[in-house]
């Protein structure tokens, strides 16, 4: 049999961190139960979480990791240790980098709406 040369990717299993995973699944679950477009969950430096979705409103729109990082901040969050989002889409944007990135994430996990980890 002739080789054409095609060799397949190393491919090496990402293994996360329990409570990153369970950042992800909790995205997943806010996206599905609004049928919206994006999830989101972080989690701040106390180790609570909090998951939201995109607002789509004539008057009003935000990403989830905006929602999710409003929340975090207005229940009294000082930083995040973590972020996901969720989402079927191109995403995160450059406004999501930046809000994570201020209250102290350098990675946002991104994972698509089965919970397969993009980035």
């Amino acid at each position: 049999m002739r080789s054409s040369g095609w060799r397949a990717p190393n491919l090496v299993p990402v293994t996360l961190d329990p409570e990153d995973s369970k950042i992800i699944t909790l995205a997943r679950s806010a996206r599905a139960r609004n049928e919206a477009a994006e999830g989101a969950a972080v989690r701040d430096e106390t180790g609570r979480t909090y998951a939201a979705t995109n607002v789509a409103l004539d008057a009003l729109t935000l990403s989830a990791v905006q929602v999710a990082a409003a929340m975090a901040v207005s229940s009294g969050a000082r930083s995040l240790e973590a972020a996901a989002l969720v989402t079927a889409g191109e995403g995160p944007s450059d406004a999501d980098r930046a809000v994570v990135a201020e209250l102290g994430v350098a990675s946002l996990l991104v994972a698509g709406p089965d919970g397969t980890l993009r980035s």
